[in-house]
């Protein structure tokens, strides 16, 4: 039988594919496999070898396309609040009682590992703004690859932020690593878990951290959103409640869409009250820039 030969390019591309981590970029180098081996009797083995790979990678990516979009039919959340955010780790990392601590939500914890088995969800209240936090069953090697695995990666991918728990730095590179894999790239605050301090409910469970410590946490978290509270008024009464949220930046036609498409059509003005304006109840036009507890006064044309 003839020798391959291959050429360096080839055996380039030969390593390329063993350190490849994501689909496409295994069939990059596969492809480019193909296109370099020698074109010679020695080589139909080979050939036909990459052909096989290509077709097996090929068989995965569409699988793992098809779970992705069962989402809506079976996984599908629907965003709710202000914002969303996933709590993602690795098993036993904390999540559920962060989860628990910082929402509404009371989700089964336990000692052993994989006690969530599908996404638990709770609401933040931060200052009246709810925000949707969503819990991820727990993060292994080759995430993307498991049954649900894809399914749970597509609500991550919608969220705005995200919440990484951990207790070494194994786990939080294993999570790293899974989100660069599936091609996630959202902002993130991360907690080491063995180092946040907690407080036992008097029932065993479910364990707590501590009311301060969790209100830091949110304090961290609403930062991190990149968010502001506006509050709203008719003239001569008090600030309306709850407050809206709106991105930095946002500007008072931003909240006359929020509040009514009638204000966005009949717009007049407005008048501020806060840190945005020179002085308190500053008239301003539809493109000025509010900032954190402004306090809005639309006025409609007649």
């Amino acid at each position: 039988m003839m020798p391959v030969n291959p050429s360096p390019q080839y055996q380039k591309a030969e390593i390329e594919y063993t350190l490849a981590n994501t689909i496409e970029e295994k069939l990059v180098a596969l492809r480019k496999m193909l296109q370099l081996v020698p074109k010679h009797k020695g080589s139909e083995k080979l050939v036909a070898d990459i052909k096989k790979r290509i077709a097996k990678w090929l068989k995965e990516q569409e699988r793992q396309k098809v779970q992705a979009k069962k989402v809506g039919r079976t996984q599908g959340i629907k965003k709710q609040g202000a914002a969303r955010i996933c709590i993602i780790g690795s098993p036993n990392s904390g999540k559920s009682t962060l989860l628990t601590s910082i929402t509404n939500a009371k989700p089964q914890i336990e000692e052993y590992p994989f006690t969530t088995k599908k996404p638990e969800i709770g609401t933040l209240d931060y200052e009246g703004i709810k925000i949707q936090v969503i819990e991820i069953p727990s993060f292994v090697k080759d995430y993307l690859k498991t049954e649900k695995g894809p399914v749970f990666l597509a609500i991550v991918k919608e969220a705005n932020l995200l919440i990484i728990t951990y207790k070494d730095e194994q786990e939080k590179e294993l999570v790293f690593d899974e989100l660069k894999k599936a091609k996630i790239n959202l902002p993130f605050v991360e907690f080491n878990f063995s180092k946040l301090e907690k407080a036992k409910d008097k029932k065993p469970k479910p364990e707590k951290i501590k009311v301060e410590r969790a209100e830091e946490i949110k304090e961290k978290i609403w930062k991190k959103l990149n968010l502001i509270k506006v509050y709203t008024k008719q003239p001569h009464k008090e600030k309306a409640l709850p407050p809206i949220a709106l991105k930095k930046s946002s500007t008072v036609m931003d909240l006359a869409k929020k509040v009514h498409k009638d204000f966005v059509k009949n717009f007049k003005y407005a008048k501020v009250f806060g840190n945005s304006v020179r002085f308190q109840g500053q008239q301003v036009g539809p493109n000025h820039v509010l900032a954190d507890n402004d306090v809005v006064e639309l006025h409609m044309k007649e």
